[in-house]
This record gives C-alpha cells, structure tokens and sequence, in this order.
C-alpha cells in the first residue's frame, strides 16, 4: 500500500534536511569514527537544495522532476545503510545511519507513483 503522496513526500523534506544537519552535533556523533559527525550535515545541506530545486510544492526554483529527487532519496538511503559498514562505525554513530536509512528506504517504498502527464 503506498500512500505517501509528492504533497506528503514535500511537507518531510525541508524539517528532514534541517535534522540531518543538526542531528550529529545533538547527538554527540563521532566517536566510532569523525565521519560519522560530518557526512549527514553535508547530505542534508545537499538535501536542502535539492528541495529548493524539486519541481513540488514546496520547491522554490522548480527544475527538477519530482521522479529524480526520489532516486536521489534512494541513493542516500543506501548510503546510510552501508556508511557503517564501509567505515566502520559502531554504537550510536551506526544505529543513527542504520535508521536513517532505513526511514528514507521506506518512504521511497511507500511513496505513490506519480500519474503519468498525457501528451497532447
């Protein structure tokens, strides 16, 4: 059953990026290994614009297509799920990239399909 629709989808976007930012330093991040306390505030810089950029509601600058902001999401929640593995992260530092990961792979799992536009 999906139905996290685009207008859900948009409405999580900016606070998620903004957590993704500040969450790190909240949560004392780091200690496994310094990375751990660097790369979520750079994706969620990056996430940030990206939502700036997304052609929904809440996009500012409306460029690009709702279908590829998803396939970004995709491909930072396999980031996150891998990140503790490839670098070896351990305790909190793993459990926070593991669920974030996991948040954001479910959401792309549960997230509507967009109606295709018919041509004219």
């Amino acid at each position: 059953m999906r139905f996290i629709t685009k207008h859900i989808h948009a409405w999580l976007d900016y606070p998620v990026a903004l957590a993704l930012i500040a969450l790190p330093f909240l949560l004392g991040l780091g200690t496994s290994h310094p990375l751990a306390s660097m790369i979520s505030p750079v994706i969620g810089v990056a996430a940030f614009v990206l939502t700036v950029f997304t052609d929904h509601q809440f996009g500012i600058i409306r460029v690009l297509p709702f279908k590829l902001h998803l396939a970004v999401d995709l491909a930072v929640g396999l980031l996150f799920l891998a990140l503790p593995f490839a670098l070896g992260f351990s305790g909190l530092d793993a459990a926070y990239y593991w669920l974030n990961g996991a948040a954001v792979v479910a959401v792309i799992a549960l997230s509507k399909p967009e109606p295709e536009m018919a041509l004219a």
